[in-house]
């Protein structure tokens, strides 16, 4: 008996060994492939708090985790068994799905550079687009689902990037490293995004610190300067998160139509990236990356200006017709 207990005990031992070198290898992998879409979740991070500035103090924490649900639902439940299927079924349609999300991105970063710059013209696009809401509820609502909606996106980038660096194993496997990659990088991005937009009630309290010491004076004063570099460090952070949907939104299009357009538009950006860096040889790697993004940007921003009278007077009275139809 004793003999045979101890054989169970190594089989037992064993099994785990394998499992934990399993685990080992579902969390290295995500590790690899998650800090290859780090540029996508940077971007989630700096779109994300512009849905959240204009509202309450109270109901800037249950907004932000309103999103992440939307969001860890939107990568848990839909996008990751979707990759999973397309990858294995139809991995053809993984690239034109990814350049319409970019399109989406490219439409929603050319909205925000519009309402900067002609806002009474992008104030008659949104009321062409959906009614004014009524009422503090339906501005929530409206924005957590917008928040959402861009997320998808987002998320839908992240989850295909990180598809397309696993090798080829398990299905269960990718299943397990998509699903770790996404509750990460969904708790960090949302963790952060909770952080900024709490900055400044922190600064508050700080800067309401009751010490006549030294270090009190220290606190208080960087609580104040908290409070004033905030509305500075919300209004960078908005247009840097503009220009990366923009960005990365042209960057999905362009790798789109260097696989399936003519091969030329591929050679040219391979061409002016090489050049940019010959000029540089010391800092070629970023003075390549640079090029790149420019052409990324200034497509982006191409598609967006292109998609925006097209959604106006196109899409979105389609779409209104269809919805005031009497089998609708």
């Amino acid at each position: 008996m004793s003999v045979g207990l101890i054989g169970l005990l190594d089989d037992i031992a064993a099994i785990a060994k394998v499992a934990a070198a399993s685990l080992d290898d579902v969390a290295s992998q995500a590790a690899k492939a998650g800090a290859k879409a780090a540029g996508v979740v940077i971007d989630d991070a700096a779109v994300t708090p512009n849905y959240v500035i204009g509202f309450a103090s109270k109901r800037e924490l249950p907004i932000v985790g309103k999103i992440a649900v939307g969001s860890l639902r939107n990568k848990l439940l839909i996008l990751l068994p979707v990759a999973l299927l397309l990858g294995y079924f139809l991995p053809a349609a993984v690239t034109p799905l990814l350049m319409l999300g970019g399109a989406f991105l490219c439409y929603e970063g050319a909205e925000k550079v519009l309402e900067a710059v002609l806002p009474h013209h992008a104030h008659q696009h949104e009321a062409q687009l959906q009614p004014i809401a009524l009422n503090a509820r339906s501005v929530e609502d409206e924005k957590v689902a917008s928040a959402i909606k861009t997320d998808f996106i987002l998320s839908a980038e992240i989850m295909a990037i990180t598809l397309a660096a696993l090798p080829p194993g398990s299905i269960w496997t990718q299943a397990f490293v998509l699903a770790l990659v996404g509750l990460c990088i969904t708790v960090g991005v949302y963790g952060v995004v909770a952080l900024i937009v709490k900055a400044d009630d922190m600064g508050l309290a700080l800067a309401r610190y009751d010490s006549a010491s030294v270090v009190g004076g220290a606190i208080r004063a960087l609580g104040r300067a908290v409070v004033r570099g905030m509305p500075i460090f919300l209004t960078v952070l908005s247009t840097i998160g503009t220009a990366a949907m923009i960005w990365v939104g042209g960057g999905i299009i362009l790798h789109g139509i260097e696989k399936y357009g003519p091969p030329a538009i591929g050679h040219m950006v391979h061409a002016a990236t090489e050049a940019g860096a010959h000029l540089l040889p010391a800092a070629a790697g970023i003075i390549s990356w640079s090029i790149e993004a420019a052409i990324s940007g200034v497509l982006g921003l191409l598609v967006g200006a292109i998609a925006i009278p097209l959604v106006e007077y196109g899409l979105s009275p389609a779409w209104k017709l269809l919805r005031r139809s009497p089998s609708a």
